[in-house]
């Protein structure tokens, strides 16, 4: 049986991401990743205590592989990296293109966990990824925006922020940046 609070958070999701869908349907996003498949080194600076004025951040280092599922129209990106307050982290982010809505789903999983979250949804404009999800937070309902996008042929940056206003504003809260690790590369494209 579905709750009432995953029903209402479905609907919001559904909210959000129809205007994208309708701007989305003009184009096939199947290959909006391409970029992002092989080997890449990270940077990740993330704040400690999102929504609650903390200025102060902590840093980790690791890597990043990406390899193509379907033809291109999934990927699996499976991160390992160590610093900060986290210590070690390991995280899966299946991605999953649907070619009726014309969107992507981004589904994350920590080992520390073991099962995906709440799916960001979201497309592709000029060839940058922004996708959203609604999720419970330190007891209330927020927002989460997560956006991707490469800055370069070797190198890309990806940036999750929350909003506990609907969305009016947004604090962020986790930025990734992304280094081809060219000496160790198999693009797999």
């Amino acid at each position: 049986m579905i709750s009432t609070v995953r029903i209402l958070r479905m609907l919001a999701v559904a909210l959000v991401a129809a205007p994208l869908a309708a701007h989305a349907a003009d184009r096939d996003g199947a290959h909006d990743f391409d970029f992002d498949f092989g080997h890449w080194k990270v940077h990740m600076q993330r704040l400690e205590n999102p929504l609650t004025g903390s200025k102060s951040w902590f840093d980790m280092d690791g890597t990043v592989d990406v390899k193509k599922i379907w033809n291109g129209k999934a990927n699996l990106a499976e991160v390992e990296a160590d610093g900060g307050s986290e210590g070690h982290l390991e995280i899966l982010a299946l991605r999953l293109y649907d070619p009726h809505a014309h969107q992507w789903s981004i589904n994350f999983a920590g080992s520390n966990v073991g099962t995906f979250g709440v799916p960001l949804v979201g497309t592709f404009k000029d060839g940058h990824g922004e996708f959203y999800d609604q999720e419970p937070y330190n007891g209330r309902t927020i927002w989460i925006r997560f956006a991707m996008f490469p800055t370069g042929p070797n190198s890309a940056r990806s940036e999750q922020a929350f909003s506990a206003d609907d969305g009016k504003t947004w604090e962020v809260n986790w930025i990734n940046t992304y280094t081809r690790d060219t000496a160790n590369n198999e693009r797999a494209d």
